[in-house]
């Protein structure tokens, strides 16, 4: 069998297919090459700088060797469950790979799994959470809880953290805790690195200079899916393979490049918003890894000199075919404002054959004997149709298969789409400065000394006026 592969279809985006006014013509393909292929260049520059270290990560080798050698050790002491603690970037390429590579039925199903369940908490809800130490309470022995935060300092896993540390003592005594807790975090500074070195906590690195949104090819995303039996030497092959496509200064030859530039030409064209639709389960929760790598990346109020841009494409997940019933008709003849991304796989792992129709059902009889992954696939092709009548602009990210070779190559795709996208925008995609002003507030909320003034300025916002209650 072939190596899988992945390849970004794009026609559907010319004005040849949905007419000038809304596609991109042959002239403004040649505009965007020549404004593109100098941010291809400057990106390729910055990553030889050292400025943008996510782009070494598949070539590391001590990060999967580190990774593999406590997989390993977690998986023959005996361990049931792992557990995720963490947010943002430090949970949602887990689940994406879990979701993408691990079969539907991986937690209940023992004969479907090759390693412990898997169970990611990227929130402070106190149902969920509650619900759980409900269940896992006489199983701590054999759970293993992976705290990630580079700084320890996030509130929402450092909460997380307390909650299982406090549990993990009071039930298996100072050595249980370290034994079920492995940190992924700074390697020299930090507060979880001084909590891992005070109770000789098993550690692996958060790597210097690779945000939480980029971070899904190191030990961050890594250690779960080792543990869970996913290959990840295939994925870390699948990203190089890719990063060898997405450095290429040959506009047409490089998904990356093309890809951003078409969202940066839609952007101006009073298209702001990204739809990406995978047509297969196992492909949702890369929607969701997706929409923070883009929306904290590229929503920035000022540009590269300082002047305000207030500039953002706003990422939209959908689901094929569950959305068609729920978000299909707003695309469709709602506002032309949407630039729309397709995930769809040729060969499916596993298939079913449609059931015989009752006799007095003969209506049902086109169903019968066919396929699922046709169904399936043919509608995404009708949903595509109805899209392109109405002339909204469609590519499409087709999938060989879906194995960690491919995830590797999507994953690898889109970081670096959105760093070539912020070149193109004129933005810092590596900073996220608006995201503090809401974790300062919580601080405050919460009693920090140190945001007391902070507490005060909140504090008419958290009374309900009662006029204004309908």
């Amino acid at each position: 069998m072939p190596e899988s592969k992945i390849a970004l279809y794009y026609k559907n985006v010319s004005a040849k297919v949905i007419g000038d006014e809304h596609g991109i013509t042959d002239e403004q393909f040649k505009e965007l090459a020549k404004k593109t292929i100098p941010a291809i260049a400057e990106c390729n520059k910055q990553r030889k700088e050292g400025v943008i270290p996510y782009r070494d990560l598949p070539y590391n080798e001590d990060y999967p060797k580190a990774v593999k050698a406590a997989a390993e050790e977690i998986k023959s002491s005996g361990c049931e469950n792992f557990v995720v603690l963490g947010i943002g970037g430090s949970a949602l390429g887990n689940i994406a790979l879990q979701t993408a590579l691990n079969p539907y039925m991986y937690n209940l199903d023992e004969s479907q799994r090759k390693g412990p369940r898997l169970f990611v908490f990227d929130n402070v809800d106190p149902m969920q959470l509650g619900s759980f130490l409900e269940w896992i309470g006489d199983k701590l022995d054999k759970t293993i809880f992976n705290v990630i935060s580079k700084s320890g300092r996030t509130a929402e896993t450092a909460a997380q953290f307390l909650v299982i540390r406090e549990l993990l003592i009071e039930k298996l005594g100072a050595d249980g805790f370290a034994k079920q807790v492995i940190a992924v975090t700074d390697a020299k500074a930090g507060t979880m690195r001084k909590v891992a070195d005070d109770s000789k906590l098993r550690t692996l690195v958060v790597p210097d200079g690779v945000g939480g949104r980029f971070s899904v090819l190191s030990p961050v995303g890594l250690l779960s899916a080792a543990v869970c039996g996913i290959d990840i030497d295939a994925m870390l092959a699948g990203a190089r393979q890719m990063d060898e496509r997405c450095s290429k200064e040959d506009f047409l030859a490089n998904p990356a490049a093309v890809n951003a530039a078409v969202n940066w030409h839609y952007y101006h064209r009073q298209k702001p918003i990204s739809v990406m639709m995978p047509y297969a389960y196992a492909l949702k929760d890369l929607s969701d890894w997706y929409r923070q790598i883009w929306a904290e990346s590229l929503g920035k109020t000022h540009n590269r000199q300082g002047d305000e841009v207030f500039v953002g494409p706003t990422p939209v997940k959908a689901l094929g075919t569950t959305d068609q019933h729920s978000q299909v008709q707003l695309y469709r003849e709602g506002p032309n404002d949407k630039l729309f991304t397709f995930l769809q796989v040729k060969e499916f792992a596993t298939d079913v054959t449609i059931g015989a129709n009752p006799q007095v059902a003969p209506e049902l009889g086109y169903l019968a004997g066919q396929k699922m992954s046709k169904l399936l696939n043919s509608e995404k092709l009708a949903t595509e149709f109805a899209l392109l009548h109405d002339k909204r602009p469609c590519m499409t990210v087709l999938f060989d298969r879906i194995d960690a070779l491919a995830i590797g190559q999507f994953i690898y795709l889109f970081e670096v789409t959105t760093s070539i996208a912020g070149l193109l925008f004129n933005i810092d995609a590596y900073d996220q400065p608006a995201v503090e002003l809401g974790k300062e507030a919580t601080f405050a909320l919460m009693g920090r000394e140190d945001f007391a003034d902070l507490a005060k300025e909140i504090e008419p916002f958290s009374k309900i006026d009662e006029t204004f209650l309908a």
